[in-house]
């Protein structure tokens, strides 16, 4: 008689699952034992404390020094008070009363001419409307005045300024002087300045700007007005 073996029966089938599973127990305590740590108790020592042991602390013992209350201030001096003979006549300011009685006569008072304060304006020359005249200006128009005076000024500096001074001073090559002055109401120089490589020169070029003439003054909207002039001296010195 031949065993039957049911199909369904199979051990085989799931041997990886319990091969894996039983691994997986080994594994845990393997680990488990490896990890696990044991302590003497003999070794274990909490310390106990013993309050007998304490030292009992001494407290010093202070004294309160009691200080002695602050005197009591001096007495207030008696005010001394003097007393003035009422013999000086004082005299009483008096306020008049400025309300007018119906009888008193009322006296019309007449227009109050304000005069007007002159301002010194000025302005610049290459803009004014009407340019200081240069004697020997005179003729032609605006533009034509503004070039001659702009020349007659070039003549009239390198006639009176003397060149050899920066010779005398050592000084070599080309020479500028920036030398600036104002025209004023009159038509008189004013307000002369001068730079220069040396002081001597520019004590020269404002003695020879000095020296130029009277002039028409300039106008703008047809009232004398103030008008600067900037003007550049230029030379060399022969070696």
């Amino acid at each position: 008689m031949e065993p039957k073996k049911n199909p369904n029966a199979d051990v085989k089938r799931n041997s990886s699952v319990y091969f894996a599973v039983g691994l997986l127990l080994m594994l845990l305590i393997t680990n488990y034992s490896i990890n696990y740590k044991t302590y003497d108790k003999e070794a274990i020592d909490i310390g106990q404390l013993s309050m007998d042991e304490l030292d009992e602390e001494e407290i010093p013992i202070t004294e309160q020094i009691q200080t002695p209350p602050p005197p009591p201030p001096p007495p207030a001096a008696p005010e001394v008070i003097e007393i003035v003979e009422d013999e000086e006549e004082i005299e009483e300011t008096v306020i008049e009363s400025t309300e007018t009685d119906e009888e008193e006569e009322i006296v019309e008072v007449e227009e109050v001419e304000v005069e007007e304060v002159e301002e010194d304006v000025e302005v610049p020359f290459a803009v004014i409307e009407n340019v200081p005249v240069f004697p020997g200006c005179e003729k032609g128009s605006n533009d034509q005045k503004r070039k001659c005076m702009s020349e007659k000024i070039t003549k009239f500096v390198q006639k009176k300024f003397n060149t050899d001074l920066a010779g005398d001073l050592g000084l070599t090559g080309r020479q500028r002087i920036s030398v600036v002055f104002k025209i004023d109401k009159s038509g008189n120089v004013t307000g002369v300045r001068s730079r220069a490589p040396h002081p001597r020169l520019e004590k020269e070029a404002a003695r020879v700007i000095n020296l130029l003439p009277k002039m028409k003054p300039g106008k703008q909207r047809g009232k004398a007005v103030i008008v600067p002039y900037s003007l550049p001296i230029i030379f060399q010195v022969q070696d």
